[in-house]
């Protein structure tokens, strides 16, 4: 009975939810764009001719937003790359190129190297997160494992000069987290944007400029 209660109260604030009713309305695949919006708009994160990594990628959103900041290039397209890479697959969108598969496994970094021909990145946009439990130290565990393995991509394709934006949830673990951002960026930012729900512990960490690039 509460789990359909449940759903029925998620169902309802979800249909009204402002942000899902704009993302249909801009043709948008999430409502996380706005997240992404936001911060992009007061960190100036997205510029022309920029190589874009988007890890996570699916359903889309923030690659059809990446993807709408680098368009306008004469005869069509966008001024830059970008590249989204997920398990799960997605729908094609623009200019996006989308590789899918494990991003720690070769045959997936060899599609990658192809599409970069030796560029490194300037951002890389981490949106994901693990299927969560419930239970707050397996959960936190699950959450830094995730962004363990954004940090290890961002040093190994990432531009000295670059920045990394991962999704985070501050509770058990979280210091622990900001410290490594720490440990790798000169410049860490904690942003909660106005789309992230109000009792979500959703946060976002930016960080920029590696403090010791590979």
């Amino acid at each position: 009975m509460a789990k359909n209660k449940f759903n029925k109260n998620w169902l309802h604030d979800h249909i009204n939810d402002p942000y899902v009713k704009q993302a249909q309305k801009e043709g948008y695949r999430a409502r996380a764009v706005y997240k992404l919006k936001e911060i992009d708009e007061s960190e100036k994160l997205i510029k022309p001719g920029q190589v874009i990594v988007d890890l996570g990628c699916a359903p889309g959103s923030w690659s059809q937003y990446a993807r709408n900041k680098l368009a306008g290039k004469e005869g069509g397209g966008i001024n830059g790359t970008i590249i989204g890479l997920d398990m799960l697959p997605m729908d094609p969108i623009a200019d996006v190129h989308f590789i899918q598969g494990d991003f720690r496994e070769q045959d997936v970094l060899d599609a990658l190297e192809e599409v970069l021909e030796g560029r490194k990145v300037d951002l890389v946009l981490s949106d994901m997160a693990p299927n969560l439990s419930g239970v707050a130290i397996t959960d936190a565990a699950r959450v830094e494992h995730i962004i363990d393995l954004a940090i290890d991509f961002a040093r190994a394709h990432m531009k000295p000069s670059g920045a990394l934006l991962v999704k985070c949830f501050n509770g058990t673990g979280f210091n622990e987290i900001l410290a490594k951002f720490r440990q790798e960026f000169k410049i860490v930012l904690q942003k909660k944007p106005k789309a992230s729900r109000d009792k979500s512990s959703e946060i976002f960490l930016l960080g920029k400029v590696l403090k010791n690039p590979a």
